[in-house]
């Protein structure tokens, strides 16, 4: 109903009646916890709140308190949540009182490493006061190392130690990256690992949840998968799961399979003309890609899959 004509009405219940309690609000936590698959990561970041509720009553009884480190480092292949997971990070903790603002600021190589001496831990400190209340998100990290014993990448390393070690309190700090990388680099400074004390890794999407992935997708779309759209799709991504090739895309794979499949059930639609309401929302057999050509591995398509028209 719009505002204009909206009567306002008072409610008058009988003398002793409860009103209905409040519909309970969606929090940072909850939308943390809906995340498709991710199981260690929530379980290392609910202990990260226990140790924050359990600090605060430690504090309350007079007991001591010290400020936990919570510097961590992420190790995943590409789509699996990283990123996804700093978001909703930094949210959880700023709900839980752990950080004050929780913003994240992400950054990589190019936002620290200056041209000249000096420049480097200029523009590191300035991305570190940037961020101090949030997360500092620095991706694919070990970039940071690759430019031999001259390179200003290595001023940047050193200058983060400095900064997270004098403002752990109100900032934390993820390096993120791929996990044979991010085990090079951390491998090649031995004190940063020191400062970094909570290594999650990120593991490749199975068949279930790419398919979990991909009907939120939809349905965040308003579209929904048939039957057979739905078996098919997901006999598509069990092999390649088996075959291994999703790890070069994981959840983004989904994505970019839900997008194509939106465009040509588009493409469809609009040639056939009229169409119902249940038309305009139902993804068929007819408008899923071809898996194994999206994936970059041949171009046979799967078993009982539509060649692309």
């Amino acid at each position: 109903m719009s505002a204009i004509g909206r009567q306002s009405i008072t409610v008058v219940r009988p003398l002793g009646q409860r009103p209905n309690p409040p519909e309970p609000t969606s929090t940072a936590l909850d939308a943390f916890g809906r995340l498709v698959g991710l199981r260690e990561v929530k379980e290392t970041i609910d202990e990260v709140l226990a140790l924050h509720r359990v600090a605060m009553r430690r504090s309350a009884m007079g007991l001591r308190a010290e400020p936990q480190t919570l510097h961590m480092v992420f190790r995943g292949n590409p789509g699996t949540g990283k990123t996804t997971v700093a978001r909703h990070l930094g949210a959880v903790l700023r709900e839980a009182g752990v950080l004050s603002r929780g913003h994240l600021v992400e950054a990589e190589r190019a936002d620290l490493v200056g041209e000249y001496i000096g420049h480097t831990a200029q523009r590191t400190r300035a991305l570190v006061q940037r961020a101090l209340g949030g997360i500092l998100f620095v991706d694919e990290a070990y970039a940071l190392a690759r430019g031999g014993e001259r390179d200003f990448g290595r001023e940047a390393i050193d200058t983060l130690v400095k900064e997270i070690e004098d403002r752990r309190r109100d900032l934390l700090l993820i390096l993120a990256g791929y996990p044979r990388e991010m085990d090079a680099f951390l491998g090649s400074n031995p004190g940063l690992v020191s400062r970094l004390p909570i290594i999650l890794d990120f593991h490749d999407y199975c068949a279930q949840e790419l398919m979990e992935i991909t009907n939120a997708l939809l349905r965040d779309r308003e579209y929904y998968l048939d039957d057979v759209a739905r078996h098919e799709l997901a006999e598509g991504f069990r092999t390649l799961v088996a075959q291994d090739r999703i790890a070069s895309g994981n959840a983004r794979f989904a994505r970019n399979v839900v997008e194509s499949a939106i465009r040509r059930h588009a493409r469809r639609i609009d040639q056939k003309g009229a169409a119902t309401r249940q038309e305009l929302a139902r993804v068929t057999l007819e408008d899923l890609p071809d898996l194994q050509r999206m994936s970059g591995f041949g171009q046979a398509p799967l078993r009982g899959w539509a060649a692309p028209g």
